[in-house]
């Protein structure tokens, strides 16, 4: 279960060195949901009824938010993966949102510049910001699909 977690080459610019620590969490948050079978991987594993598929279901709605612009209605609906949801459909929606998110991302030639995201009150962070919030917010969820993991069948690491 183990992503390849090779640094990017020395004298990478600082958008390379946070895009590749962010798209190793995202590998690791997304092997996480393989293997796991059904009721388990959408059952909750902890009192607030996390689940792994909902963690990814989450995820790609926290990119696709922050880089793509679109707010879900109801933010805690994001965790609960429907009765339609698979462990495919949502490994597939969370990879492709992930692939666009990294086109916003290349696009970006400055990292002070304005993220883009959905309209809302208040200032708008830089590109910088998002770029480490989002390597919090993976890195925080993918310790929780850890857990969640070895609870289910012994899985460990990355």
């Amino acid at each position: 279960m183990r992503t390849n977690t090779a640094p990017p080459h020395a004298g990478a610019d600082e958008k390379a060195v946070l895009r590749n620590v962010l798209d190793q969490l995202r590998k690791s948050i997304a092997v996480k949901v393989e293997g796991v079978p059904e009721p388990q991987v959408r059952t909750g594993g902890v009192p607030s009824g996390t689940s792994l598929l909902g963690l990814l279901k989450h995820l790609a709605s926290v990119e696709r938010f922050y880089f793509l612009g679109e707010e879900p209605a109801d933010w805690q609906a994001t965790f609960t993966p429907s009765p339609e949801d698979t462990v495919d459909g949502v490994r597939t929606d969370y990879r492709k949102t992930v692939e666009r998110a990294n086109e916003i991302i290349d696009a970006c030639p400055d990292l002070t510049l304005p993220a883009p995201r959905a309209r809302r009150r208040g200032p708008v962070p830089s590109m910088r910001w998002l770029l480490v919030h989002m390597i919090e917010e993976t890195g925080r969820h993918a310790g929780h699909a850890d857990i969640l993991r070895e609870r289910i069948d012994g899985s460990t690491g990355r």
